[in-house]
């Protein structure tokens, strides 16, 4: 007998008890709503003969970018292995196979083989929000729109999950610079379900790259019940947040969200730190004396040399929070180690080595440059690596940290004629905001940035 889940999809699991639990598990890995754990253990109390509990839970664990994590992911995979059989549904064990790939660093491989699974399934969330978050990890824009365009008019739109669709597919167009359609998408996903905070988040990227800075402040205030409480999005949203506070120039502002919301026990994981650094270097660029806060955010960081070059985005962070707190030394050997793993023989062709090797190595020892006071170097080392910055992943407004980095080493420096490049394209790209008159203002055109 072929088993279907409640999409219809052919389902390795008699019990209906493990198949709704491991829906709720999905629902939460989608609406980050709690994390998916509790629902996971109980689909595997139903049906312990079953792959998918253990699968979700290995991808869960690898989607975190922890690399302290992927011993216990592994350790779930190999679980989910065990547990297929011959009856067990091809796309189950295609899930596994593209969990392998995810697990051997082969990213982009990954996601060829969730986007087979999706031309047969169409509704397989579980395949389009992993190939989404792997996507993203690799700044894949055009995936990001056309993965789950693919897939939207197979959807019911009373399907619980479908909002959450339409939030990825949101999110996609944003990052595609389709604007107008972006926030036309997210906000009919909320208009379906306000607990969709990704949805939320991509019409606060679309208002951050047209620099209204002020929108985006009261859109972030007005969604504010559906995201802040009990959502693992919560922290992303604050630096978010303080991100439209920023572009106004309002540093007290800034500093006030960071204290209360990107510090301390709100860091759970390393992409919180991530954003907590990205935010404090930021500030750092801007003159603030933030030596103390990243100190304190480095006390929760695994900064062990031995956890460098799993993830070349979040290498840069940790670099910057090292410099950030004044420690040099600690982040040459951290960009040493990164250097050491990108170029080591048998992991030449993983996605991330191949980051870390044409983007995020050149990254790192540019902002290395700009600490030791090199500016003209840092200059010369980051303008190259942001020609191909996409490919180190993140969003377009996490990546402007290498812009803004690259500004204050052409203000500092000799290079002004490439931060006058780079703020005319801040200008041609969205209204005038404070934060660029300030570098129009660095770059010695004063009168200019009051006009």
């Amino acid at each position: 007998m072929v088993h279907q889940d409640r999409r219809g999809l052919p389902s390795g699991s008699g019990s209906a008890a493990a198949r709704d639990a491991v829906d709720s598990a999905l629902w939460r890995m989608m609406s980050f709503y709690d994390v998916p754990m509790a629902d996971l253990d109980a689909a595997i109390a139903a049906d312990d003969a079953w792959a998918v509990p253990p699968l979700m839970k290995a991808g869960f664990l690898l989607s975190l970018t922890e690399p302290a994590l992927v011993p216990e992911a592994a350790l779930q995979l190999e679980r989910a292995r065990e547990r297929l059989h011959g009856r067990s549904p091809e796309r189950e064990r295609a899930h596994v196979e593209a969990l392998d790939r995810v697990l051997e660093g082969r990213w982009a491989q990954a996601g060829r083989v969730w986007d087979t699974i999706l031309l047969a399934h169409p509704q397989d969330a579980l395949a389009l929000q992993w190939a989404h978050l792997w996507d993203f990890y690799r700044g894949d824009a055009t995936q990001l729109r056309a993965r789950p365009a693919r897939v939207l008019p197979e959807w019911d739109s009373a399907d619980p999950l479908h909002p959450c669709v339409l939030g990825l597919y949101a999110f996609g167009l944003e990052e595609c610079h389709e604007y107008a359609a972006a926030e036309d998408i997210g906000r009919q996903a909320l208009q379906a379900d306000p607990r969709v905070p990704w949805a939320i988040h991509a019409v606060a990227h679309v208002m951050e790259m047209q620099g209204r800075f002020d929108d985006g402040g009261a859109w972030l205030r007005q969604q504010q019940p559906h995201w802040a409480e009990g959502n693992g999005f919560a922290v992303h949203l604050w630096w978010h947040k303080a991100l439209f506070r920023l572009e106004a120039m309002d540093t007290a502002g800034v500093l006030r969200l960071v204290d209360r919301h990107l510090s301390g026990d709100a860091l759970q994981v390393t992409l919180n730190r991530v954003d907590a650094a990205a935010m404090l270097w930021r500030l750092h660029l801007l003159g603030e004396d933030v030596a103390e806060r990243f100190k304190a955010l480095m006390q929760g960081w695994d900064l062990d040399p031995g956890r460098a070059g799993h993830y070349a985005f979040n290498d840069l962070h940790a670099v910057l929070a090292l410099l950030g707190s004044g420690e040099m030394a600690q982040a040459e050997r951290w960009v040493a180690r990164c250097a050491e793993r990108a170029l080591a023989a048998g992991d030449v062709r993983r996605d991330n080595h191949l980051m870390a090797r044409e983007v995020g190595l050149p990254l790192m020892r540019g902002v290395l440059a700009l600490a030791r006071g090199d500016f003209d170097g840092a200059a010369d080392l980051l303008y190259p690596a942001r020609q191909q910055a996409t490919r180190f992943g993140g969003s377009h407004a996490q990546r402007d940290l290498i812009d803004l980095t690259l500004l204050a080493a052409s203000a500092r420096g000799g290079r002004r004629r490439l931060g006058r490049a780079l703020v005319n394209e801040r200008r041609m790209a969205k209204p005038m905001t404070p934060l660029t008159r300030y570098w129009l203002e660095q770059l010695g055109d004063s009168e200019e940035a009051r006009a």
